[in-house]
C-alpha cells in the first residue's frame, strides 16, 4: 500500500533525523509538512497514499482525522508531548511494517471528529488557557507543571451546574470519552470512563458540582483507576450514539486537546466502525 507521511515539523520530538528514519521505514510516496494550524486537514484531503501516517502529536492526529478520505487507513508515529491516542492504543514503539489495522469508532461534535476525547468545562478551559493563549503568546507549549497549576486553580474555584445534558440532568463539566483513558498524568493513565472502548460508541462523565471539598475523593478514584462514573454527584452514560448538551452561556469546547471555540450547544455523535488505525 502506498503511504503518505504528514509531519508537524514543530512537534515536541520531531527532528530532521527522525523524519528521515520514518521515511526509510515507510518509503512514502510523499512527505508533507504542516505550516499552520488546520493545514493538516487540507493535506490529508489531498494525500495520495492509501495510508496516511502522522508524525506528530494528538493535535496533528485530530486534524488529519478530520481530512482523511474514506477507506484510507491512519498510522500514528507519536512525536508530541502527551500522545494520548498512541499510548491508549499501544502503538508507541515497534517496527512500523508490523502494524496491523484495528477498526475503531470515531466521535463527532458539531461536525468536528475526535479520536479519544471531547469536553466542556475543566478540560476545555485548560486547553484554551494553555494552548490557545499561552502558545500564541510564548510560541511554545506550556509544560506539565503549568497545566497542573492551571487545572488545580480551576478545581479550587469550583464549578456550578451550567450545562444541561439531555435526559440526564444538569452538570458543571462534562467529559466525552472514546476510551477508558482520557489523558495521562506523566506515566499514569487517568481513566474517567472505565467501560469506554474504542470499538464502541460514546461514554460520558459529568459532574454536577466541583469544589475543594469533593476533590480528594475524585482524585482518589482517578489515581486508583476506578474512574469517576459512580462517584457522588456524577452523571454517566455508556456506549451511546448521541449526547446533547446545552450551555446556559457560551462555554469552551475541546476535542483531542484542540480548542474549538465557544458553544452554547454541543451535539456529540458516534460514528461506529469508522476508521482503520494501524497498531
Amino acid at each position: 500500500m502506498a503511504a503518505s507521511l504528514i509531519v508537524n515539523p514543530f512537534a515536541h520530538r520531531v527532528t530532521e533525523e527522525r523524519v528521515r528514519s520514518v521515511e526509510a521505514e515507510l518509503g512514502p510516496v510523499e512527505t508533507l509538512l504542516t505550516e499552520r494550524r488546520g493545514h493538516a486537514i487540507e493535506l490529508a484531503r489531498e494525500a495520495a497514499g492509501d495510508t496516511v501516517w502522522v508524525l506528530g502529536g494528538d493535535g496533528l492526529v485530530n486534524e488529519v482525522l478530520n481530512g482523511l478520505r474514506p477507506d484510507v487507513a491512519l498510522g500514528v508515529v507519536p512525536a508530541g508531548h502527551t500522545n494520548v491516542l498512541a499510548r491508549a492504543l499501544g502503538v508507541t514503539s515497534g517496527p512500523l511494517a508490523e502494524r496491523r489495522p484495528r477498526r475503531i469508532s470515531v466521535g463527532r461534535v458539531n461536525g468536528r471528529s475526535f479520536a479519544f476525547s471531547a469536553g466542556i468545562g475543566l478540560d476545555s478551559e485548560a486547553v484554551r488557557a494553555m494552548e490557545t493563549v499561552v502558545r500564541a503568546r510564548d510560541g511554545r507549549r506550556a509544560g506539565d507543571l503549568d497545566y497542573a497549576r492551571d487545572i488545580a486553580a480551576r478545581l479550587l474555584r469550583g464549578y456550578d451546574p451550567v450545562l444541561e445534558i439531555a435526559g440526564a440532568g444538569r452538570a458543571g463539566i462534562v467529559f466525552v470519552c472514546k476510551d477508558a483513558v482520557l489523558t495521562y498524568a506523566g506515566p499514569i493513565p487517568l481513566r474517567f470512563c472505565p467501560e469506554a472502548r474504542f470499538e464502541l460508541g460514546l461514554d460520558y462523565l459529568a459532574l454536577e458540582r466541583v469544589g475543594p471539598s469533593r476533590l480528594p475523593g475524585l482524585l482518589a478514584r482517578l489515581f486508583s483507576g476506578r474512574g469517576l462514573a459512580g462517584a457522588p454527584g456524577a452523571l454517566s452514560g455508556h456506549d451511546l450514539d448521541r449526547i446533547d448538551v446545552l450551555c446556559d452561556r457560551p462555554r469552551p469546547l475541546q476535542t483531542d486537546g484542540e480548542d474549538l471555540g465557544d458553544v452554547t450547544e454541543a451535539v456529540f455523535e458516534a460514528e461506529r466502525d469508522a476508521l482503520s488505525v494501524l497498531v
